[in-house]
């Protein structure tokens, strides 16, 4: 059974390749990132504004690597319970019930509370077993036959408290049951750990990483990225399309437009029967990428000027060979 490092990367180039094929455009600091972390079996800490392919990025290593995707979503409160284990009470009550009579039978010829217990302890290991164990990501991860790609979003939501428990788990690959013993990773996952900047991270998980910053894409992978993604939008219509968000990237907003948001603006386009870009098209769809009423009140003021720069961006010599 073929496991997650059987796989070979020979280069930055083959990474970068192997993204591309499963229509994720890379650039090179991302594919030299990606190349690293996987020979060098360390964490990557991705770092960059929402809606640039973090979590994506993870979703195509998995497919690539052809193997389990597991995901653990951070969030203010999550401790290490939820992120790890949970024992099924309620499971282990039922059998507790159905096997009352077993439990009788064991009891008997014991006299006193002492005797009582002492004969129970030879068995409580039986329900604390992982048959009454409810298995969470990080468990699931370390249990995983052929490794998997482990990605925790969001981490910046989580507590600092959290954050500690988490690095120790990065640190060995490991972790401790008390009922259970240590339990460590059959095949070390590759981990994602995605962050949108919402707190600072703590300098010892920052060590652990190696870092990676996924900035909004520059005009020329942007529109590569449509190629792949909205491969019925014409060649014209993409450079309209991209100079223009690009143009608007660089207003004052209260949130930029991100790559899966100009996806979504092109799929309309097409799904329009849009050929080119005009005034009324673009006020009447700006919505479709610009997620609040100011913003979309401050690009519609500026329209007019937004077009005219989009349109020269669009014609000049670099965007056409980007």
């Amino acid at each position: 059974m073929k496991s997650l490092h059987d796989t070979h990367f020979a280069s930055v180039d083959v990474v970068s390749s192997r993204l591309a094929d499963a229509d994720y455009i890379a650039s090179r600091q991302l594919a030299t990132a990606v190349y690293l972390a996987f020979n060098l079996e360390k964490p990557v800490l991705v770092e960059g504004p929402a809606g640039v392919g973090k979590t994506e990025l993870a979703k195509t290593m998995a497919g690539i690597l052809d193997v389990p995707l597991i995901r653990m979503q951070c969030y203010e409160g999550l401790d290490e319970s939820k992120a790890l284990y949970e024992w099924k009470y309620g499971k282990q009550l039922l059998y507790t019930q159905l096997l009352k009579d077993k439990l009788a039978e064991l009891m008997q010829g014991a006299v006193g509370l002492a005797a009582s217990i002492e004969k129970l302890h030879a068995h409580d290991d039986l329900f604390f077993s992982e048959h009454f164990l409810e298995p969470r990501p990080l468990y699931q991860a370390l249990h995983q036959e052929r490794g998997c790609v482990l990605l925790i979003d969001e981490v910046d939501k989580s507590d600092p408290e959290f954050e500690a428990f988490l690095l120790e788990v990065l640190s060995d690959f490991q972790v401790s049951v008390p009922e259970l013993g240590t339990i460590a990773a059959k095949v070390k996952p590759l981990v994602f750990l995605t962050s949108n900047n919402t707190r600072e991270m703590s300098d010892a998980l920052k060590r652990r990483c190696l870092h990676l910053h996924i900035p909004f894409p520059d005009a020329g992978i942007e529109r590569r990225i449509l190629e792949r993604r909205v491969p019925g939008l014409s060649s014209k219509l993409n450079r309209d399309l991209v100079a223009f968000v690009q143009a608007v990237r660089e207003l004052e907003l209260k949130k930029q437009p991100s790559v899966s948001e100009t996806i979504d603006w092109a799929r309309t386009l097409l799904l329009l029967n849009s050929e080119h870009l005009n005034l009324e098209l673009v006020r009447d769809t700006l919505n479709v990428f610009l997620k609040f009423e100011q913003d979309i009140a401050t690009a519609a003021e500026q329209l007019p000027t937004l077009m005219d720069k989009a349109r020269k961006n669009a014609e000049s010599p670099h965007a056409s060979h980007a």
